[in-house]
Protein backbone atom coordinates (compact mmCIF):
# COMPACT_ATOMS: atom_id res chain seq x y z
CA UNK A 1 0.00 0.00 0.00
CA UNK A 2 2.70 2.31 0.71
CA UNK A 3 4.33 1.42 -2.32
CA UNK A 4 1.48 2.55 -4.40
CA UNK A 5 1.27 5.65 -2.23
CA UNK A 6 5.32 6.62 -3.37
CA UNK A 7 4.14 5.82 -6.87
CA UNK A 8 1.13 7.93 -6.94
CA UNK A 9 3.00 10.62 -5.28
CA UNK A 10 6.09 10.71 -7.39
CA UNK A 11 3.54 10.82 -10.82
CA UNK A 12 1.60 13.86 -9.28
CA UNK A 13 5.03 15.39 -8.69
CA UNK A 14 6.13 14.76 -12.28
CA UNK A 15 2.89 16.17 -13.63
CA UNK A 16 3.23 19.40 -12.00
CA UNK A 17 6.52 20.19 -12.39
CA UNK A 18 5.68 19.27 -15.92
CA UNK A 19 2.66 22.09 -15.85
CA UNK A 20 3.43 24.63 -13.64
CA UNK A 21 7.77 24.47 -13.90
CA UNK A 22 7.84 26.47 -17.03
CA UNK A 23 5.40 29.46 -15.61
CA UNK A 24 7.25 29.50 -12.39
CA UNK A 25 10.65 28.50 -12.66
CA UNK A 26 11.15 29.93 -16.70
CA UNK A 27 14.13 32.55 -16.73
CA UNK A 28 12.45 34.13 -20.10
CA UNK A 29 9.38 36.06 -19.99
CA UNK A 30 5.77 33.93 -21.18
CA UNK A 31 5.16 37.24 -22.83
CA UNK A 32 8.45 37.89 -24.36
CA UNK A 33 7.55 35.98 -27.17
CA UNK A 34 4.41 38.12 -28.19
CA UNK A 35 6.41 41.11 -29.56
CA UNK A 36 7.90 39.12 -32.47
CA UNK A 37 6.02 40.87 -35.44
CA UNK A 38 3.76 38.79 -38.34
CA UNK A 39 4.39 38.58 -41.70
CA UNK A 40 1.84 40.34 -43.84
CA UNK A 41 1.61 37.72 -45.60
CA UNK A 42 0.04 35.71 -42.16
CA UNK A 43 -2.37 38.02 -41.44
CA UNK A 44 -6.00 36.75 -42.03
CA UNK A 45 -7.10 39.41 -44.53
CA UNK A 46 -10.89 38.43 -43.75
CA UNK A 47 -10.46 41.05 -40.45
CA UNK A 48 -10.10 44.46 -39.96
CA UNK A 49 -7.34 44.73 -37.64
CA UNK A 50 -5.13 42.35 -39.54
CA UNK A 51 -4.74 44.84 -42.44
CA UNK A 52 -1.30 45.54 -42.44
CA UNK A 53 -0.90 49.36 -41.85
CA UNK A 54 2.27 51.28 -43.06
CA UNK A 55 2.24 54.67 -41.20
CA UNK A 56 3.80 58.09 -42.57
CA UNK A 57 5.98 59.26 -39.37
CA UNK A 58 9.51 61.31 -39.44
CA UNK A 59 11.34 60.68 -41.63
CA UNK A 60 14.52 59.27 -40.61
CA UNK A 61 16.76 56.40 -39.94
CA UNK A 62 15.05 53.65 -37.65
CA UNK A 63 16.94 50.90 -35.77
CA UNK A 64 15.10 47.83 -35.68
CA UNK A 65 15.09 44.41 -35.90
CA UNK A 66 13.09 42.24 -38.52
CA UNK A 67 11.49 38.61 -37.57
CA UNK A 68 13.70 35.62 -37.40
CA UNK A 69 13.09 32.35 -38.69
CA UNK A 70 12.86 28.56 -37.74
CA UNK A 71 11.78 28.53 -34.38
CA UNK A 72 10.31 32.15 -33.86
CA UNK A 73 8.17 31.36 -37.63
CA UNK A 74 7.07 28.36 -35.93
CA UNK A 75 5.80 30.05 -32.71
CA UNK A 76 4.41 32.69 -35.32
CA UNK A 77 2.17 29.91 -36.88
CA UNK A 78 1.03 28.66 -33.27
CA UNK A 79 0.12 31.88 -32.76
CA UNK A 80 -1.91 32.56 -35.81
CA UNK A 81 -3.89 29.37 -35.32
CA UNK A 82 -5.01 30.73 -31.82
CA UNK A 83 -6.20 33.76 -32.68
CA UNK A 84 -7.25 33.94 -36.48
CA UNK A 85 -9.83 31.30 -34.74
CA UNK A 86 -11.25 34.84 -32.89
CA UNK A 87 -10.60 36.84 -35.79
CA UNK A 88 -8.27 38.85 -34.42
CA UNK A 89 -4.51 39.09 -35.04
CA UNK A 90 -2.13 42.04 -34.31
CA UNK A 91 -1.44 44.56 -37.32
CA UNK A 92 2.10 44.24 -39.37
CA UNK A 93 3.08 47.81 -38.21
CA UNK A 94 5.87 49.04 -40.17
CA UNK A 95 8.50 53.02 -39.92
CA UNK A 96 8.24 55.34 -42.54
CA UNK A 97 11.64 53.45 -43.89
CA UNK A 98 9.95 50.44 -44.13
CA UNK A 99 11.19 48.47 -41.23
CA UNK A 100 9.12 46.68 -38.87
CA UNK A 101 8.08 48.38 -35.71
CA UNK A 102 9.17 46.15 -32.95
CA UNK A 103 7.72 48.18 -29.75
CA UNK A 104 4.23 46.28 -28.39
CA UNK A 105 4.18 48.60 -25.32
CA UNK A 106 3.09 51.43 -28.14
CA UNK A 107 2.09 52.04 -31.39
CA UNK A 108 3.53 54.57 -33.84
CA UNK A 109 0.66 57.01 -33.68
CA UNK A 110 1.29 57.36 -29.79
CA UNK A 111 5.15 58.77 -30.28
CA UNK A 112 5.44 62.62 -30.77
CA UNK A 113 8.09 65.11 -29.97
CA UNK A 114 8.31 66.50 -27.08
CA UNK A 115 8.02 70.19 -26.54
CA UNK A 116 10.67 71.06 -24.13
CA UNK A 117 10.03 74.84 -24.62
CA UNK A 118 7.88 74.60 -20.97
CA UNK A 119 8.73 77.17 -18.26
CA UNK A 120 10.06 74.54 -15.51
CA UNK A 121 9.71 77.01 -12.66
CA UNK A 122 6.19 77.79 -12.08
CA UNK A 123 5.25 77.11 -9.07
CA UNK A 124 1.60 77.32 -7.70
CA UNK A 125 1.98 79.33 -4.47
CA UNK A 126 -0.26 77.48 -1.67
CA UNK A 127 -2.78 79.87 -0.49
CA UNK A 128 -6.14 78.02 0.83
CA UNK A 129 -5.91 75.72 3.41
CA UNK A 130 -6.63 73.02 0.75
CA UNK A 131 -3.48 73.90 -1.34
CA UNK A 132 -1.66 74.33 2.49
CA UNK A 133 -2.49 70.59 3.17
CA UNK A 134 -1.27 69.54 -0.23
CA UNK A 135 1.94 71.19 -0.44
CA UNK A 136 2.61 69.92 3.10
CA UNK A 137 1.97 66.64 2.41
CA UNK A 138 4.32 66.69 -0.94
CA UNK A 139 7.24 68.02 1.43
CA UNK A 140 6.67 65.57 4.09
CA UNK A 141 7.12 62.55 1.51
CA UNK A 142 10.20 64.44 -0.26
CA UNK A 143 12.50 64.48 1.98
CA UNK A 144 13.05 60.52 3.05
CA UNK A 145 13.32 60.07 -0.60
CA UNK A 146 15.91 62.27 -1.03
CA UNK A 147 17.85 61.15 1.67
CA UNK A 148 17.49 57.50 0.93
CA UNK A 149 18.69 58.18 -3.00
CA UNK A 150 20.69 61.62 -2.98
CA UNK A 151 22.43 61.35 -6.13
CA UNK A 152 21.48 57.59 -6.89
CA UNK A 153 19.41 59.46 -9.73
CA UNK A 154 18.56 56.66 -11.94
CA UNK A 155 17.17 54.42 -8.91
CA UNK A 156 15.45 57.37 -7.83
CA UNK A 157 13.60 57.76 -11.40
CA UNK A 158 12.43 54.40 -11.41
CA UNK A 159 10.75 54.01 -8.19
CA UNK A 160 9.23 57.96 -8.12
CA UNK A 161 7.93 56.69 -12.26
CA UNK A 162 6.07 53.67 -10.47
CA UNK A 163 4.67 56.09 -7.98
CA UNK A 164 3.97 58.93 -10.67
CA UNK A 165 1.89 56.48 -12.73
CA UNK A 166 -0.76 56.06 -9.82
CA UNK A 167 -2.53 59.07 -9.68
CA UNK A 168 -3.17 59.37 -13.48
CA UNK A 169 -4.61 56.11 -13.36
CA UNK A 170 -7.07 55.87 -9.91
CA UNK A 171 -8.27 59.40 -11.48
CA UNK A 172 -9.22 58.48 -14.40
CA UNK A 173 -10.63 54.99 -13.11
CA UNK A 174 -12.80 56.53 -10.70
CA UNK A 175 -14.47 59.45 -13.05
CA UNK A 176 -14.99 56.49 -15.10
CA UNK A 177 -17.00 55.31 -12.43
CA UNK A 178 -18.55 58.36 -12.31
CA UNK A 179 -19.79 58.80 -15.68
CA UNK A 180 -20.97 55.21 -15.68
CA UNK A 181 -22.90 56.04 -12.67
CA UNK A 182 -24.19 58.87 -13.54
CA UNK A 183 -25.23 58.37 -16.83
CA UNK A 184 -22.79 61.83 -18.14
CA UNK A 185 -20.11 62.58 -20.06
CA UNK A 186 -16.46 63.12 -18.68
CA UNK A 187 -15.54 65.89 -20.93
CA UNK A 188 -12.50 63.86 -22.01
CA UNK A 189 -10.64 64.09 -18.41
CA UNK A 190 -11.04 60.08 -18.27
CA UNK A 191 -8.72 59.91 -21.45
CA UNK A 192 -6.55 62.76 -20.43
CA UNK A 193 -5.96 61.39 -16.72
CA UNK A 194 -5.29 57.52 -18.49
CA UNK A 195 -3.16 59.01 -21.14
CA UNK A 196 -1.09 60.56 -17.73
CA UNK A 197 -0.54 57.25 -16.54
CA UNK A 198 0.45 55.74 -19.62
CA UNK A 199 3.13 58.30 -20.51
CA UNK A 200 4.80 57.92 -16.72
CA UNK A 201 4.98 54.24 -17.23
CA UNK A 202 6.46 54.58 -20.69
CA UNK A 203 8.90 56.83 -18.58
CA UNK A 204 9.28 53.68 -16.59
CA UNK A 205 9.96 51.47 -19.46
CA UNK A 206 12.81 53.96 -20.85
CA UNK A 207 14.61 53.57 -17.57
CA UNK A 208 14.42 49.67 -16.93
CA UNK A 209 16.35 49.77 -20.00
CA UNK A 210 18.96 51.66 -18.51
CA UNK A 211 19.04 50.62 -14.57
CA UNK A 212 17.44 47.19 -13.39
CA UNK A 213 16.21 47.55 -9.78
CA UNK A 214 17.56 44.77 -6.94
CA UNK A 215 15.75 43.22 -5.08
CA UNK A 216 15.52 45.09 -2.42
CA UNK A 217 13.98 47.93 -4.51
CA UNK A 218 11.48 45.62 -5.67
CA UNK A 219 10.08 45.61 -2.41
CA UNK A 220 10.52 48.96 -1.56
CA UNK A 221 7.95 49.90 -4.56
CA UNK A 222 5.71 47.15 -3.88
CA UNK A 223 5.65 48.53 -0.35
CA UNK A 224 5.38 52.49 -1.18
CA UNK A 225 2.69 51.69 -4.68
CA UNK A 226 0.99 49.34 -2.30
CA UNK A 227 0.29 52.44 0.28
CA UNK A 228 0.70 54.99 -2.24
CA UNK A 229 -2.37 53.90 -4.20
CA UNK A 230 -4.95 53.50 -1.53
CA UNK A 231 -4.04 56.71 0.15
CA UNK A 232 -4.80 58.80 -2.77
CA UNK A 233 -7.83 56.28 -4.05
CA UNK A 234 -9.27 57.79 -0.95
CA UNK A 235 -8.18 60.88 -1.19
CA UNK A 236 -9.49 61.40 -4.75
CA UNK A 237 -13.34 59.76 -3.15
CA UNK A 238 -13.17 62.59 -0.39
CA UNK A 239 -11.57 65.67 -2.07
CA UNK A 240 -10.58 65.28 -6.12
CA UNK A 241 -9.22 68.71 -5.87
CA UNK A 242 -7.24 67.87 -3.41
CA UNK A 243 -5.38 64.86 -5.07
CA UNK A 244 -5.37 66.45 -8.04
CA UNK A 245 -3.39 69.53 -5.81
CA UNK A 246 -1.24 66.78 -4.41
CA UNK A 247 -0.64 65.15 -7.85
CA UNK A 248 0.62 69.13 -9.38
CA UNK A 249 3.26 69.23 -5.94
CA UNK A 250 4.70 66.09 -6.99
CA UNK A 251 4.73 66.87 -10.43
CA UNK A 252 6.83 70.11 -9.32
CA UNK A 253 9.19 67.98 -6.79
CA UNK A 254 9.32 65.87 -9.95
CA UNK A 255 10.47 68.25 -12.43
CA UNK A 256 13.07 69.16 -9.68
CA UNK A 257 14.28 65.83 -9.27
CA UNK A 258 15.40 65.33 -13.22
CA UNK A 259 16.80 68.73 -13.47
CA UNK A 260 19.33 67.79 -10.50
CA UNK A 261 19.83 64.38 -12.69
CA UNK A 262 20.51 66.74 -15.81
CA UNK A 263 22.49 69.03 -14.24
CA UNK A 264 24.92 66.45 -12.97
CA UNK A 265 24.95 64.80 -16.36
CA UNK A 266 25.95 68.36 -18.06
CA UNK A 267 28.75 68.49 -14.96
CA UNK A 268 30.29 65.34 -16.26
CA UNK A 269 29.52 63.68 -12.27
CA UNK A 270 27.49 60.85 -14.75
CA UNK A 271 27.91 59.23 -17.86
CA UNK A 272 25.94 60.20 -20.50
CA UNK A 273 24.90 56.95 -22.18
CA UNK A 274 23.38 56.28 -25.37
CA UNK A 275 19.14 56.71 -25.01
CA UNK A 276 17.81 53.40 -25.23
CA UNK A 277 16.01 52.47 -28.46
CA UNK A 278 12.57 52.59 -27.06
CA UNK A 279 13.25 55.99 -26.24
CA UNK A 280 14.17 57.21 -29.42
CA UNK A 281 11.21 56.34 -30.91
CA UNK A 282 9.23 57.07 -28.44
CA UNK A 283 9.63 60.82 -28.57
CA UNK A 284 10.79 60.93 -32.01
CA UNK A 285 14.23 61.22 -31.21
CA UNK A 286 17.41 61.42 -32.94
CA UNK A 287 19.11 58.36 -33.56
CA UNK A 288 22.68 60.31 -31.59
CA UNK A 289 20.47 60.88 -28.69
CA UNK A 290 21.87 60.30 -25.24
CA UNK A 291 20.67 60.13 -21.91
CA UNK A 292 20.69 63.90 -21.35
CA UNK A 293 18.25 64.19 -23.95
CA UNK A 294 15.88 61.66 -22.30
CA UNK A 295 15.76 63.31 -19.09
CA UNK A 296 15.13 66.58 -20.46
CA UNK A 297 12.32 65.22 -22.72
CA UNK A 298 10.86 63.61 -19.52
CA UNK A 299 11.24 66.31 -17.50
CA UNK A 300 9.09 67.85 -20.05
CA UNK A 301 6.67 65.57 -19.45
CA UNK A 302 6.08 66.11 -16.05
CA UNK A 303 6.48 69.63 -16.34
CA UNK A 304 2.92 69.25 -18.69
CA UNK A 305 1.41 66.76 -15.99
CA UNK A 306 2.32 69.00 -13.41
CA UNK A 307 -0.12 72.12 -15.30
CA UNK A 308 -2.87 69.61 -15.91
CA UNK A 309 -2.93 68.24 -12.53
CA UNK A 310 -2.59 72.06 -11.13
CA UNK A 311 -5.72 72.92 -14.19
CA UNK A 312 -7.86 70.26 -12.58
CA UNK A 313 -7.98 71.41 -9.19
CA UNK A 314 -8.53 75.06 -10.13
CA UNK A 315 -11.41 74.10 -12.18
CA UNK A 316 -13.25 72.07 -9.07
CA UNK A 317 -11.70 74.58 -6.48
CA UNK A 318 -14.00 77.60 -8.32
CA UNK A 319 -16.80 75.16 -7.91
CA UNK A 320 -17.09 73.78 -10.85
CA UNK A 321 -16.59 69.88 -12.75
CA UNK A 322 -13.84 68.95 -14.81
CA UNK A 323 -16.69 68.19 -17.62
CA UNK A 324 -17.27 71.40 -17.99
CA UNK A 325 -13.99 72.69 -18.91
CA UNK A 326 -12.72 70.36 -21.90
CA UNK A 327 -9.65 68.40 -21.35
CA UNK A 328 -6.21 69.07 -22.61
CA UNK A 329 -5.78 65.54 -24.14
CA UNK A 330 -2.55 64.97 -26.04
CA UNK A 331 -0.94 68.23 -24.04
CA UNK A 332 2.75 67.15 -24.26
Amino acid sequence: MNRNHTVLGKKVSQLLLTQLGPRFFSTTSRFASRSTVIEPSKIPMDTTIGTVRVLGMHARNWSTHAPSSGTDKKEDDNRKAVSSYWGIAPPSLTKADGSAWKWNCFRPWEAYEADTSIDIKKHHKPVTWNDKIAYGIVQALKYPTYFYFQKKHIHHAVLLETVAAVPGMVGGMLLHAKSLRRFEQSGGWIKALLEEAENERMHLMTFIDVYRPKWHERALVFAVQGVFFNAYFLAYLASPKLAHRITGYLEEEAVNSYTEFLNDLEKGEMEDIPAPAIAIDYWCLPQNSTLKDVVRVIRADEAHHRDLNHYASDIQCGGHELKEYPAPIGYH
